[in-house]
């Protein structure tokens, strides 16, 4: 793994280190409140970039107006402390605040929190998704004496196995939700239509998430689950497209139907904006299974 970000613009190392210290200010905080006796003493052991800001080829398109994050692994050392709204609310609260601003922080982040055995028990697992932050991501932060497992790369039948049971069964329930979706749709039903295309939407992601590397994150955030597939596999950045205003209107209204379009009844779409955000999932149906078609017959031709 490495340990320094001079391929960084001093900007953006700054940014990093504001962003560190934001992390470990806010899970001191949190710990320190803490009395059960199964999380006093409960520490942070490694913060690692990973994704794109370490290999060096991020994107910032203004035109475009599409902006690479920073992925960052948040390292724990029991799994207790990986939940987000007990331990990590607060601190995200504070970035995005930070990122509004523009005052510390001007570049998107996105945080995933795992426990060190976990991380260590998927190595062992041979879960590409771990491996390749440990080959190539960059330790920003670390608590000494705390090693990560040596990784165990699956055979190329164990890979193809894993990969065709996730795509079996995660690809045939996003395509259950987006017919649901339409269904809704033609009947008039709105919000619910609007909810389901999320839910759609959600499974696409996690299952060429899945299919690549054999891991995907616990979570409903789709912007977190977008930037981390569009990292994986670029082709996705054509879905979503934000050049005009109701484009971006519409993926907004997406992101929020998970909570909204069941809980507000202040949330409103229109039928023009779900037609459009049911062709867009169509196009990210398509193209995860062109991706994920495509890994399952590399993989058949190695096993």
């Amino acid at each position: 793994m490495k340990t320094g970000v001079d391929h960084l613009p001093e900007g953006k190392r700054r940014e990093l280190a504001f962003v560190v210290e934001a992390i470990r200010e806010g899970f001191a905080f949190a710990i320190a409140r803490r009395t059960m006796p199964d999380l006093r003493g409960g520490r942070l052991l490694k913060i690692i970039l990973f994704g794109s800001y370490a290999r060096g080829d991020w994107v910032e398109d203004p035109v475009g107006r599409y902006f690479s994050d920073y992925d960052l692994l948040v390292v724990v050392d029991r799994e207790e402390l990986t939940d987000v709204p007990e331990f990590w609310a607060k601190t995200e609260e504070r970035l995005l605040e930070e990122l509004a601003s523009g005052r510390n922080l001007r570049t998107p982040f996105s945080l995933i929190y795992h426990s060190l055995e976990d991380v260590n028990e998927k190595l062992r697992l041979g879960r590409y998704f771990f491996i390749d932050i440990v080959r190539d991501g960059i330790l920003l932060f670390e608590e000494p004496g705390h090693p990560f497992a040596e990784p165990q790369p699956l055979s190329a039948a164990e890979a193809l196995r894993e990969t065709q049971e996730y795509f079996g069964e995660w690809f045939e329930s996003a395509e259950r939700f987006l017919t649901n979706a339409r269904d809704n749709m033609s009947r008039g039903w709105t919000k619910e239509a609007a909810f389901l295309l999320h839910q759609g939407t959600e499974r696409f992601y996690h299952c060429l998430f899945l299919v690549r590397t054999l891991y995907s994150p616990k979570t409903h955030n789709l912007n977190q689950l977008r930037q981390l597939t569009e990292d994986v596999e670029p082709r996705l950045k054509e879905v979503w497209p934000r050049a005009t205003k109701f484009e971006r209107r519409c993926y907004e209204l997406l992101r929020e139907a998970y909570v909204k379009a069941r809980y507000s009844r202040h949330y409103r779409i229109t039928d023009e904006q779900l037609t459009w955000l049911s062709g867009q999932v169509e196009l990210l149906q398509t193209i995860v299974r062109e991706v994920c078609e495509a890994r399952i017959a590399t993989l058949a031709e190695a096993a």
